[in-house]
C-alpha cells in the first residue's frame, strides 16, 4: 500500500502546487525565446542591450525549475 504523500507512479504529492514543473519551465523556455528574438531584431539598440541579460535570466530559470516535481 502506497503512503498519502506518493501517488500511483511514486511521484512525491507533498511539494506545494506552486512549486510545480509545468508552467516554471513553460515560462522560463519562453524567457529565452524571447532573449533571442530580441538578440535577432536588426531595430532597437536597447533590446540588443538587454537581450544577453535575458537570456541569462531563462537559463537560470530553467535550470533551476527542472529540478521543482511534476
Amino acid at each position: 500500500m502506497t503512503s498519502p504523500r506518493t501517488s500511483v507512479n511514486g511521484a512525491d504529492r507533498g511539494a506545494p502546487r506552486l512549486f510545480r514543473r509545468g508552467l516554471w519551465e513553460t515560462s522560463s523556455t519562453a524567457i529565452i525565446v524571447i532573449g533571442i528574438v530580441m538578440l535577432v531584431q536588426p531595430f532597437a539598440l536597447e533590446l540588443y542591450t538587454w537581450s544577453f541579460g535575458v537570456l541569462l535570466l531563462g537559463a537560470a530559470g530553467f535550470l533551476i525549475t527542472s529540478h521543482f516535481p511534476e
